[in-house]
């Protein structure tokens, strides 16, 4: 009796055995629930394994085209783009679902993933430029998502002011205007150096009025100053002086009037030190 009980109970262990392996594997991707399925996508997230965690993101939005889970996995399938280094695939993704659920209770997310996305899409323009010794065309384009960035990012904090990710936006902000202002001086002193006193000017002038925050104002004006001496209009120039003297007393500009003499003098953009 006993040998005929454990030969049941060895039976039944292989048969349960079998039933687990055979399920495992006849169950996919396009055979497993939701919740499974869900639950797949997000510890391939987890474990960095992105590309596995999109695929499985896209299969269950495919297959269940509504509902929460539906929703927190468009979002959680634009992170895992994001972070697979696929920005434009990422930003198409996160755009959608803002317009499709702009109440979403994770909307704010929405809008600071969008503008990381951007934001991490504007390093190294100053130095591009640089390399190239002009205002091109391609780099003027690199700068856009500089501009994006701050509109995502303002966008989120104008409406979420007090969400968890408004004081990282806002930081990133101040930098992302910082970048800006860095890059027309760049560019205003390229103009400079070359003798192209109307466009230095015109640059100089327009980092006064929309970056008067900036570190870069007080450069701005001493551009501003000199290009105004070189076209003959001594009164704008002894006028810009004035107000750089009365703003930023310890310019170099003040006791060098040379000032700045290279391309190199200009000081480094300050890489943003935040964590996403």
């Amino acid at each position: 009796m006993r040998a005929t009980k454990i030969t049941i109970l060895l039976v039944l262990a292989l048969s349960m055995s079998a039933c687990s392996m055979f399920r495992s594997k006849k169950e996919t991707i396009d055979t497993m629930p939701i919740d499974r399925l869900y639950a797949n996508a997000h510890d391939s997230l987890e474990h960095a394994d992105y590309a596995a965690a999109e695929k499985a993101y896209q299969r269950l939005i495919a297959r269940f085209p509504s509902g929460d889970i539906n929703e927190q996995s468009q979002i959680e399938l634009a992170y895992a783009q994001y972070k697979d280094n696929k920005p434009d695939d990422a930003y198409s993704t996160i755009n959608r679902f803002i317009k499709t659920f702009p109440t979403h209770k994770h909307a704010d997310y929405a809008y600071y993933l969008r503008g990381l996305i951007n934001f991490d899409r504007t390093g190294g323009i100053i130095e591009r430029y640089l390399q190239r010794g002009d205002d091109s065309g391609s780099t003027r384009r690199d700068q856009g998502f500089n501009l994006t960035a701050f509109d995502d990012f303002s966008q989120l904090t104008r409406r979420y002011p007090n969400s968890a990710y408004a004081t990282d936006a806002r930081q990133r902000m101040i930098f992302l205007r910082n970048q800006l202002a860095m890059f027309e001086i760049h560019v205003a002193e390229y103009y400079l150096r070359t003798k192209s006193y109307i466009a230095s000017a015109d640059r100089a002038q327009y980092i006064v009025e929309h970056y008067q925050q900036s570190p870069q104002t007080a450069d701005a004006l001493a551009i501003l100053t000199r290009s105004y001496i070189a076209l003959d209009r001594q009164p704008l120039a002894d006028q810009t002086r004035k107000v750089l003297a009365l703003n930023y007393p310890d310019h170099p500009y003040l006791t060098d009037p040379n000032w700045p003499h290279h391309p190199s003098i200009w000081r480094k953009a300050i890489p943003f030190s935040g964590h996403h």
